[in-house]
């Protein structure tokens, strides 16, 4: 009967998935469910949402919730991060200042200024879970769905005694499902291949029996000139492969969308995008409250995501592949040793085995290390306490360096980390309170 901990359980939608993910497995259905939160009324609503799902799948789970963290860790198998450090008020400071620099953003939660100060202030917190796993449940695996992805996966396996972490998302689930329906595939009838970084991996191979895809895909991209019109197709069509993550997201992680008026019409960029949608998961959280307080049922129906499968596979046995994100030994050859990459990975009762990529293509790896040097520079900032390497990992993102100066960069910089210095290491802070004052 395995231990599995929710960490930051108070997001309620994304705990209820999971939560049904895992108990409709036979296998999974006694297992120990413990949840932890910061915050009381959302811990309150997370064991209710988990007690409703316990009894609505007919499981026999025990449920436990606490406000204390290494209490809800205690003798844990699994830990299941979605903490999100600082909330709805730290998203829109992560908005409100660079865009008073000119600078656009769509969801700033991966990479670019927002990306950065996210993983600025969640690193800590992660680091002290870290600390806790290793000393209360050190053999668990840390299952972390947290962003951004690549900056704190990083950050754990460098940065503490945890190393059987995993970063999980669901780009590359969703995007081969929506290309198998651009090309009029039955999604069981195709299989696979991606690799790269978070948000920024690559559909290597897309086939039907033997057949490659690509060439129907362009032939319904001919054929849609609203196709055309999405960042991840020109992404696609400049680059010979489809990226795995969004458009709103992927805009940002490149110089040539969001600091063009022409470009962000013509590609219907969503400026502000991560606002509205904050904002919206605030009001799903009150409605699905409300629904609870009433004694509503709701819907529990299985996502994509990953959590449950590894639980499952390394629980019994049963071979599994996924996407995991993961220390780099190699497996992809032109990107740097150590650096986190999105690779398959064999998940079985042994644990999870990474499964060897080679060389990605030349213009593929190129354009993930453009991604990769913010991603490092930010582990550093993190790990040295140094706003030196904050800056640094700024002027090389590339959506801020082809939108603001040097100068510019440097001052957007010092005034997010007083921002946000209640998150940050008085260090950091200090240099940026001093770096400010001399102006």
């Amino acid at each position: 009967m395995p231990k599995i901990a929710f960490i930051g359980a108070g997001s309620i939608e994304f705990t209820k998935n999971l939560l049904g993910d895992i108990l409709s497995f036979p296998e999974l259905a006694d297992a120990t469910i413990s949840l932890h939160d910061i915050d009381p009324g959302r811990l309150e609503t997370s064991e209710s949402v988990a007690r409703r799902t316990n009894q609505a799948l007919s499981a026999s789970a025990s449920i436990e919730a606490h406000l204390d963290r290494r209490r809800g860790l205690d003798g844990a198998d699994y830990v299941i991060n979605m903490i999100q450090v600082g909330g709805h008020a730290a998203t829109l400071i992560d908005f409100e200042i660079p865009k008073r620099y000119g600078l656009r953003q769509t969801i700033a939660d991966t990479l670019g200024i927002g990306g950065i100060f996210r993983g600025l202030r969640t690193i800590p917190v992660m680091l002290d879970i870290a600390s806790d796993m290793a000393q209360v449940c050190p053999g668990a695996w840390l299952l972390n769905y947290t962003n951004p992805m690549a900056i704190l996966c990083w950050a754990v396996y460098e940065g503490s005694p945890i190393q059987n972490v995993v970063g999980l998302c669901h780009s590359v689930q969703h995007t081969t499902r929506q290309l198998a329906a651009y090309v009029g595939v039955p999604y069981e009838e195709v299989s696979f291949l991606a690799a790269g970084v978070n948000h920024q991996a690559f559909i290597l191979e897309f086939v039907r029996a033997g057949h490659d895809l690509y060439p129907l895909l362009d032939e319904a991209i001919e054929r849609d000139p609203e196709l055309a019109r999405k960042v991840r197709v020109e992404i696609y069509r400049r680059f010979g492969f489809f990226p795995t993550e969004s458009s709103e997201h992927a805009a940002e992680y490149v110089p040539w969308f969001m600091r063009h008026d022409e470009a962000v019409e013509r590609f219907r960029v969503p400026i502000d995008e991560y606002v509205h949608r904050s904002e919206g998961n605030l009001a799903e959280y009150d409605r699905v409250r409300g629904a609870l307080n009433r004694g509503e049922r709701f819907e529990i129906e299985r996502s994509l995501e990953y959590a449950s499968l590894i639980i499952r596979s390394m629980e019994t046995g049963m071979e599994q592949v996924i996407y995991g994100n993961v220390r780099n030994a190699g497996e992809i050859e032109n990107l740097p040793t150590n650096c986190c990459i999105e690779i398959p990975c064999l998940v079985d009762g042994a644990g999870l085995h990474k499964i060897h990529i080679g060389m990605l293509p030349t213009q593929l790896a190129a354009l993930n290390r453009t991604f990769i040097n913010v991603v490092e520079l930010t582990v550093r900032a993190a790990l040295e306490e140094s706003a030196e390497h904050v800056k640094r990992a700024a002027f090389l993102d590339p959506n801020a360096a082809a939108s603001l100066t040097l100068d510019d960069i440097d001052l957007l910089c010092d005034e997010l980390i007083v921002a946000h210095e209640q998150f940050l290491p008085r260090e950091m802070v200090a240099k940026a309170q001093l770096s400010s004052l001399r102006r």
